[in-house]
């Protein structure tokens, strides 16, 4: 996973409420296994017409958008079913960070956890955000995941939560067997040090020699 410490760069402004994973990536592309690919399929519904053409008008589809890596949406972002190809969609676009109010507890795990960091803004300094781009559909901001806040394009830096633990994994680019991996001399020290409890469902030593049990 790419370590990721600050991101600039202009926004991709999808601000609507209640994005769900099907919208993010239709249940017909989840027959996929590998997380490379599935960027193409980001917002497919939206992003095409019926005979796979570009959807005009459509944000993704606005010329300037290529490159950018900061997706701009509105509330209860990432509701609907659990994919977790829904990050992986946004991840092989580009998108490194989603900015909205609020996010869907299951996708905000899911995203954490393959490398997307989900931003949560007041709804004061989204509302300061969103004018900020309509003012300048170009202008910049800083996600900075280490010191944990945004830098508006005002200039102005805000704080956002974030799980310590996810967020050191994100900085390092490591996911969670990554970290268990760093630590297996510590996990064999531990085991040498506790040896397994003898299991009750293991026959006796009597009957393992060949007597039954009345």
């Amino acid at each position: 996973m790419e370590p990721f410490t600050a991101v600039i760069s202009a926004v991709i402004p999808l601000v609507a409420d209640d994005v769900d994973t099907d919208q993010i990536i239709p249940a017909r592309f989840l027959v996929a296994t590998s997380k490379t690919g599935l960027g193409q399929y980001l917002f497919a519904n939206w992003r095409y017409d019926a005979a796979g053409a570009p959807t005009p008008g459509f944000v993704l589809n606005r010329p300037g958008m290529a490159g950018r890596r900061v997706l701009l949406a509105g509330a209860n972002f990432g509701s609907g079913s659990s994919r977790e190809h829904a990050p992986w969609a946004l991840v092989d676009f580009g998108i490194r960070a989603v900015l909205a109010t609020s996010f869907a507890d299951i996708f905000r795990a899911n995203a954490l956890k393959n490398g997307l960091v989900p931003v949560t803004l007041t709804e004061a300094v989204h509302a300061r955000l969103v004018a900020q781009v309509e003012a300048d559909p170009d202008a910049e901001v800083v996600v900075d995941l280490a010191g944990a806040t945004v830098g508006l394009p005002d200039g102005d830096a805000v704080p956002f939560p974030i799980d310590p633990f996810a967020q050191a994994m994100l900085v390092e680019g490591r996911d969670e067997l990554g970290y268990l991996l760093a630590h297996l001399d510590a996990i064999a020290a531990f085991e040498a040090a506790h040896p397994s409890p003898v299991s009750t469902l293991h026959p006796t030593a009597a009957n393992s020699s060949g007597a039954t049990a009345s």
